[in-house]
């Protein structure tokens, strides 16, 4: 691999046809060409003998739009204008999120209109193996191995600024690593779409989601043009635009030519075939968690779990962490079980011991908000759009779960509690980061 890096995609171009009800819009003449229905109507299937099966004109321009880190101006303002605002809200705590491409500047613009009173904050960035700062701090998620399981696991990651600038040099080089590792999926993930060799994983994907030959075959030729401009244009590709969301973000743009039905069923068998390969990505070449956490601490750094359903074992893994995301978008099933088992964690702890914290997130996606908004996957689109917080660690929408406040006349994050502070939920007696 000659280089790759984390950013986050793009946006992608809003078909023109008017809608016949919300969601779906008209296809085109050139669509009908291209599309036809099977099953009376009911089941729309692609005519491959009329696809392209070579790089067109039509397709550079779309890949250079869904590889652009260049925002247009409607881009900046779906970006710094949200569509609701929380005059109400005084606290903020945001330390899991994503700026992904979008400039700071942006999404500064973005907190300020979500809270025109915001009085206390402590909003901390946290680019997947990037370390990115907002004012003092410096934060990062990272992508590491737990060898207790063997399961990929993550870890959230907050510096003050100083400490990483002045001697994070170590950490910089794992993440580094990591980065550019992590990003080498995509290519395993096209060579899944594309290569004879896996054609058990597309079976098993067709099987998954009921994608017949012609869609298979479909997303086969898409995914090789992709692969060829890559490889063409690979010295111009910005490095966080090497991402698996790149064949997502291509594929959403070829609704005008297509139709909705025809790209919401490819996106679908894409993301089953994407899941597999992700299953069985190689977890030997990520650092095991145990050396992110030593490192980290060296860095004075304060240390969450976020999403722990995704990966349940971690909790009986006895990391020296901080705190336990409770909540997420994509993990919100369990969490009075999670809260549980903080309060059971806390309550045995010897006098004078750091408890463990509670923490929620939404786990925002910057770049989501620069794809046009008739063409967002609405889970990821709406994170951090409709919140009552910035990044998820706010009191209002959850009060029973959490509340947080940066207290004045201490350095970092002074506690993160259920609202009443059960007990063995108390609040911290030091700095979270050091």
């Amino acid at each position: 691999m000659k280089r790759i890096m984390d950013r986050h995609p793009p946006h992608s171009r809003k078909a023109e046809a008017e809608e016949t009800k919300p969601g779906d819009r008209v296809m085109t003449a050139k669509s009908a060409e291209l599309v036809y229905l099977e099953g009376g109507g009911q089941c729309a299937s692609v005519d491959l003998s009329k696809v392209d099966t070579e790089v067109t004109p039509d397709d550079l321009s779309r890949f250079r739009s869904v590889t652009s880190v260049e925002l247009s101006e409607d881009q900046r303002q779906w970006v710094s204008n949200p569509d609701k605002s929380y005059p109400m809200q005084r606290e903020t705590l945001a330390v899991h999120w994503h700026p992904e491409f979008v400039d700071m500047g942006l999404i500064e613009q973005r907190v300020t209109a979500l809270y025109p009173h915001m009085q206390e904050s402590l909003i901390i960035p946290t680019q997947h193996n990037e370390i990115l700062s907002w004012g003092e701090y410096s934060g990062v998620e990272v992508d590491c191995y737990s060898s207790g399981f063997n399961r990929k696991v993550q870890l959230l990651l907050h510096f003050r600024k100083e400490n990483v600038e002045s001697r994070g040099a170590v950490m910089e080089a794992m993440l580094k690593h990591t980065f550019k590792y992590r990003s080498s999926q995509l290519f395993q993930f096209m060579d899944a779409v594309i290569e004879d060799s896996k054609e058990d994983l597309r079976q098993k994907a067709a099987a998954e989601t009921g994608a017949d030959a012609e869609l298979v075959e479909f997303c086969r030729i898409q995914t090789r043009k992709i692969r060829g401009m890559l490889e063409e244009h690979w010295e111009t590709t910005p490095e966080c635009m090497v991402k698996n969301k790149l064949l997502r973000n291509f594929f959403y743009t070829l609704q005008d030519l297509y139709g909705p039905r025809i790209i919401t069923r490819a996106q679908v068998y894409l993301k089953a075939l994407k899941g597999l390969v992700k299953a069985d990505f190689s977890l030997k070449y990520f650092y095991r968690a145990s050396e992110i956490i030593e490192e980290a601490r060296s860095l004075g750094a304060g240390i969450v779990i976020p999403h722990p359903e995704q990966f349940w074992p971690i909790l009986l893994a006895n990391y020296n962490v901080d705190g336990y995301e409770i909540w997420n978008p994509q993990s919100q099933e369990y969490t009075d079980f999670l809260i549980s088992v903080v309060h059971r964690q806390n309550a045995s702890l010897q006098r004078g011991a750091r408890p463990i914290l509670v923490f929620m997130g939404d786990d925002c996606h910057m770049g989501e908000k620069t794809i046009d908004p008739g063409l967002r996957d609405q889970e990821k689109g709406s994170r951090r759009s409709d919140a009552t917080r910035l990044g998820g660690y706010g009191h209002q929408k959850e009060p029973r779960y959490l509340r947080v406040l940066q207290v004045p006349g201490h350095s970092g994050l002074q506690g993160a509690t259920r609202v009443g502070r059960p007990a063995g939920c108390q609040a911290l007696s030091g700095p979270f980061i050091q």
